[in-house]
């Protein structure tokens, strides 16, 4: 029936996170406890046969002439089953109780539409048209994914091969340099040193993290030498530790992927951020892991790569009518409505700091 089909369009949104569906009733009769208890796991899927009703609605039929206990509408388990796995493949028992909770409803409620015509408005023709679109869009995003996932050994070897750089993975240690000292002045913001000062301890910082640099190239301990660029910056700190272990390129800023080019033993030139800040890496051990450590991890990569690939056609060359959705004199911001009811009940600040 018509209103069977706006059904299974309400459920598709509920079921991919756009209606949220009340709890069931609290007043239910002892055959919907007994549906409930099998869609929870407490009745085992042999005891509920394909052909079996698994949803009941008592008063509730499409025939007219069918009265008091004969007027019932029942939905088997495979009838049921059948929209589920449309509607979301693999669905749990707990949302499928949801979703029989609110398949009851919209039976009743699509029925109970049509009696008076509003299946027959332009307002529901122009809806059916959109969702139509909407789910189709939902269901080649899942035919996408599916193509997208289908990777062979063949192509997980292939990618593995093209980027074994990737794969690498290090045991370093990293000596952090502040880019300036911290005074009492600059930590309690009493007294903002002059720009001529500022220049001045970025200069010493630079030339400490170069010896520092020098000295871990010489052999000294790089936990020892962590401990001395914060007492030179005026940090206090009694001790370090320097190990970073499990490295690989993506986990580093892209200026420093160098590091895994060192040799064990090695140690990195100077890394300066543009906040001024220095970083000086000692490569202790590196490894390439195989590619049976790393499948799923390539699996993941090429499936996202794959499907972002297949979605670009379908993304961008559009253009929107300024005159319509921008016109002169209509601002993108809020409502003035709600820019004062935001004035009013302005969030808290701490004024010890902000980020």
């Amino acid at each position: 029936m018509r209103f069977e089909c706006l059904v299974c369009l309400l459920l598709a949104s509920l079921t991919f996170g756009q209606v949220a569906d009340p709890a069931a009733p609290a007043a239910a009769g002892a055959k919907a406890e007994t549906i409930a208890s099998a869609m929870a796991g407490e009745v085992s899927e042999a005891e509920v046969g394909p052909d079996d009703p698994v949803i009941t609605l008592n008063g509730f039929c499409t025939d007219p002439a069918q009265q008091g206990s004969a007027c019932k509408m029942m939905v088997t388990r495979a009838q049921f089953e059948k929209l589920a796995e449309a509607l979301q493949p693999g669905m749990s028992l707990s949302l499928k109780l949801n979703v029989a909770n609110a398949y009851a409803r919209n039976l009743r409620m699509a029925a109970a539409a049509e009696k008076r015509g509003l299946d027959k408005t332009p307002v529901f023709e122009e809806e059916m048209r959109y969702a139509r679109m909407q789910l189709l869009s939902q269901d080649l995003t899942r035919v996408l994914q599916t193509e997208a996932n289908n990777i062979t050994d063949a192509d997980l070897e292939d990618y593995y091969k093209k980027n074994q750089s990737s794969y690498e993975e290090a045991t370093v240690a990293r000596i952090f340099v502040p880019g300036a000292k911290q005074t009492t002045s600059t930590q309690t913001g009493a007294t903002q040193p002059t720009e001529a000062q500022t220049k001045t301890d970025e200069d010493a910082m630079t030339k400490i993290a170069a010896d520092l640099r020098a000295r871990a190239a010489n052999g000294e301990d790089p936990d020892k030498l962590q401990t001395e660029a914060y007492t030179d910056a005026g940090i206090p700190r009694t001790t370090s530790d320097t190990k970073m272990e499990k490295v690989r390129r993506a986990a580093l800023p892209p200026q420093h992927e160098t590091v895994l080019d060192l040799k064990p033993g090695a140690v990195s030139e100077v890394f300066s951020d543009p906040a001024g800040a220095h970083f000086i890496y000692k490569m202790i051990s590196k490894q390439t892991l195989t590619l049976e450590n790393v499948k799923t991890e390539i699996r993941v990569v090429i499936s996202g790569q794959r499907y972002r690939d297949s979605m670009k056609t379908f993304q961008g060359d559009v253009s929107f009518s300024d005159a319509y959705f921008n016109p002169p004199g209509r601002s993108a911001t809020p409502p003035q409505r709600t820019r004062r009811r935001q004035k009013k009940n302005p969030p808290a600040h701490n004024d010890e700091g902000h980020d």
